[in-house]
């Protein structure tokens, strides 16, 4: 395997180690940079939250768009604190998920979505998406492929 698209390239690269595809989506662990424990998830909506909590706490990728409410407005401006490196990346890189491992790239935050590419470490593919919907659906399928592939290895041929 060359591992050609194996790094991080960000301050806010993720490494998604997926264990289970349950009815909620992946579950497993999220890895970052910023801390040497794993967060863990349990389907797709977790997953999601945790990354935009980093990219926010980041402040990278800079949200296009503001966020909204109908409760009393806060203060717009945000304090923003300069984050050390715990993890070198080939610590991270080293991270891997029963079912799937997934370096996540978010690049932009903008028209309420996310932007970026996405590598399956098992394959050393990397694909470009263009919202948090279907970086979703691109790591459910490679799921999903691995889980099928699976199920026919271990059915009987008759």
């Amino acid at each position: 395997m060359n591992k050609t698209q194996w790094y991080i390239g960000a301050p806010n690269g993720v490494i998604l180690c997926v264990d289970v595809m349950g009815r909620g989506g992946p579950a497993g662990q999220m890895f970052h940079s910023y801390q040497t424990d794993g967060i863990p998830f349990a389907g797709a909506d977790q997953m999601i939250f945790h990354m935009e909590e980093l990219f926010n706490a980041l402040n990278y990728p800079r949200p296009g768009t503001n966020e909204r409410s109908f409760t009393s407005a806060k203060s717009s401006e945000a304090h923003y604190t300069e984050r050390d490196r715990i993890m070198k990346d080939e610590a991270l890189l080293s991270k891997h998920g029963d079912l799937g491992t997934f370096i996540v790239r978010v690049q932009h935050r903008q028209n309420s979505s996310w932007q970026g590419r996405i590598t399956w470490m098992e394959q050393d593919k990397t694909i470009s998406f263009r919202s948090v919907w279907e970086m979703v659906k691109l790591i459910e399928s490679a799921v999903d492929s691995v889980c099928t592939e699976q199920d026919v290895e271990e059915t009987p041929s008759w």
